[in-house]
């Protein structure tokens, strides 16, 4: 079993525009060890957001190797990505996509349902939820909670299936500074308790010193790290 959660080899993406090719990602290599903590900068059109839906299954490299947790993904059949992501990925966006109509509770119990996870008595989860502050939020919709409680709803639902990996796409993006530093406490928090392994899309250089290792990329490049 392989010891690193990411391995790419010569990753590249290509989108048409009509008869225009854009490349937005050209032979990109990088690997991720298991409990790693990694932030990838870089400016729009970088290629950190294709490298990113590639990542989490949702969209398919043009060319290239992806190994997710010792799995091929370019092998898998699109109802298999679907399961992995289910299973192996947790997602946290800049915009929380949290359903107004439930309970913050609610909003987290809805992950477990869909990975097919029954299960709520989890000691384990209960004390992430504790770490989230979020113990006595849970009864309450999103339009009650301020703008850094909804993205802690989003990281536990991210997280209640205890993913191998945890991918944060500009999670502080629509936070205040208050509410950011405490966002990116949280991820190191649980880097560092739980061993997950994060990968955060960012282009604040002050989220991505949260990090262990920041990748910069550039016109569709690993350029540093």
């Amino acid at each position: 079993m392989t010891s690193n959660m990411v391995e790419i080899h010569q990753l590249t993406k290509v989108y048409h525009q009509g008869d225009v090719e854009v490349s937005a990602l050209r032979g990109v290599d990088l690997s991720i060890a298991k409990g790693e903590f990694v932030a990838i900068v870089g400016p729009s059109g970088s290629g950190k957001s294709t490298l990113f839906n590639i990542l989490g299954g949702l969209t398919p490299p043009s060319a290239g190797t992806v190994q997710l947790n010792g799995q091929d993904l370019l092998a898998l059949t699109d109802s298999e990505r679907t399961d992995l992501r289910k299973r192996t990925v947790g997602f946290v966006f800049q915009k929380y996509n949290l359903l107004p109509t439930l309970t913050a509770q609610e909003n987290i119990d809805i992950a477990r349902y869909i990975a097919g996870n029954q299960t709520s008595d989890d000691p384990q989860f209960q004390e992430t939820l504790k770490l989230l502050g979020l113990t006595d939020r849970l009864n309450h919709k999103p339009r009650a909670l301020s703008g850094g409680e909804q993205q802690r709803v989003a990281i536990a639902r991210a997280i209640v299936n205890h993913p191998a990996l945890l991918l944060a796409d500009e999670p502080t993006g629509n936070l205040d500074t208050e509410n950011s530093t405490r966002v990116l406490e949280l991820l190191r928090d649980l880097n560092h308790r739980l061993h997950q392994t994060i990968i955060m899309i960012t282009h604040n250089p002050e989220a991505a010193a949260y990090a262990d290792r920041t990748v910069h990329m550039r016109d569709g490049r690993i350029v540093l790290g």
